[in-house]
């Protein structure tokens, strides 16, 4: 039986549903209440609490901002033999329990290949899809541009996985003691316009609460997801058959431009925009009500 836990509720509160085979599944509502419904992906690490970002901008723009904790993740229950394409099962029952018809899917960062997902196996419910900033299939010349700590632990995860698993308990110390000091490590290997949007108060601090919040209830999500990055996952991209927006930057240090050619090449029918001026967090946070207007009026094309 699939509910939602409250009908009315405030700005960022925590609510949650059953989903059909028994899991909670958290979320938080931003923006517009009455705006067009966006469910927002978070990126790795991340949470709920990380759309608390974009809220302004989608209320200007008129957007429900629907922000969903993955499995593991914030405060939704675990589930340790999930796969990517296992979530849009997951967000249709998120969505039929909030009474949406047809909605918009944005994933950012680590949350693109789950909008991806989206497009492949529920595009009837989809009026638009958005990937900005988004993780590609890894490949050793993809993974030669991103920053070393991120290399390092994707490969762990490809290469020995029960080590990562055992490094659970230090990585939820490390995540949720040192969130703070995690987004002033990603300012000092970001660019420099990354480095003045993470510099921003509202900007670090929301995201060091998504950082906390993600391992909340352990680490266990967020090598899960890490296993499933590392993965072969290509196949299936070649089998969306509506259009996806993709917008990434081109001083992204995180998630290399490079990553965002490889998924317009993979998806066959992807409309994407470079911003050679951006980064990683700065193409979100100052592009976001762009991206959000585009994703509203646009639809998808079947």
């Amino acid at each position: 039986m699939i509910r939602a836990s409250a009908p009315d509720h405030q700005l960022g509160q925590t609510l949650s549903i059953t989903t059909r085979d028994g899991r909670s599944l958290a979320y938080a509502e931003y923006g517009d209440p009455h705006g067009t419904p966006t469910l927002y992906f978070h990126g790795f690490p991340g949470s709920r609490l990380e759309a608390r970002i974009g809220h302004q901008s989608a209320v200007r723009d008129k957007v429900r901002l629907i922000a969903t904790d993955r499995p593991g993740f914030g405060q939704s229950d675990f589930e340790p033999n999930r796969t990517l394409l296992d979530w849009p099962q997951d967000v249709t029952d998120l969505a039929d329990a909030l009474g949406l018809g047809r909605f918009v899917v944005l994933g950012v960062s680590g949350g693109g290949p789950y909008a991806a997902a989206c497009a492949a196996r529920i595009p009837e419910r989809l009026s638009a899809v958005g990937i900005v900033s988004g993780l590609a299939p890894l490949t050793p010349e993809l993974t030669r541009h991103m920053s070393p700590l991120n290399r390092a632990g994707l490969a762990l995860a490809a290469r020995t996985p029960r080590l990562l698993r055992a490094a659970e308990p230090v990585i939820r110390e490390v995540t949720a003691g040192y969130a703070d000091g995690l987004v002033r490590r990603l300012a000092r290997i970001t660019a420099q316009v990354d480095r003045e949007v993470l510099n921003e108060s509202e900007v670090g601090k929301a995201l060091a609460a998504s950082f906390r919040e993600a391992v909340c209830r352990g680490a266990q999500g967020m090598v899960r997801e890490a296993e499933l990055y590392a993965a072969p996952w290509s196949d299936w991209l070649r089998e969306i058959p509506i259009e996806v927006r993709l917008w990434h930057g081109g001083v992204d240090r995180i998630v290399p431009e490079a990553m965002g050619r490889a998924l317009e090449r993979a998806i066959p029918r992807c409309r994407a925009e470079y911003h050679s001026d951006e980064g990683h967090f700065s193409l979100i946070v100052r592009q976001g009500e762009r991206i959000m207007t585009a994703l509203r009026d646009g639809g998808t094309s079947r």
